[in-house]
């Protein structure tokens, strides 16, 4: 399991972002759920993720809306199966409307800019 905590901010909203392989979505699950055994990432406001594997893409908006499809079109274009890439925020008091789309792709470019060669 990656984990880059300090990803970005944004007018107070702070993001990490998680990732690791997994093979299935029972592994998916439990990669979120060890996630948020850390206090931290179970405190956050959303926890969303996707991930594409050999029997179809799996995402979870956890309450963001429209998150977990810009993750899976990310690692699709990426063309990165079986790794699943989780994007924590913590909202920091202001709505970000349209941008929080924006940041969510920024926290993925800067995941995938540490994983991938």
């Amino acid at each position: 399991m990656k984990i880059i905590e300090n990803a970005l901010s944004d007018r107070g909203s702070k993001y990490a972002v998680a990732g690791g392989p997994v093979s299935s979505a029972e592994e998916a699950r439990a990669f979120v759920k060890q996630l948020c055994r850390k206090k931290k990432f179970a405190k956050a406001t959303h926890n969303t993720w996707a991930v594409l594997l050999p029997d179809g893409p799996l995402k979870n908006d956890d309450g963001e809306a429209g998150a977990g499809m810009v993750i899976l079109r990310m690692l699709e274009r990426e063309g990165l199966e079986g790794h699943i890439v989780v994007v924590t925020r913590w909202f920091g008091g202001v709505k970000l409307g349209g941008d929080r789309f924006r940041r969510v792709q920024d926290a993925v470019r800067v995941y995938l800019d540490e994983v991938k060669p």
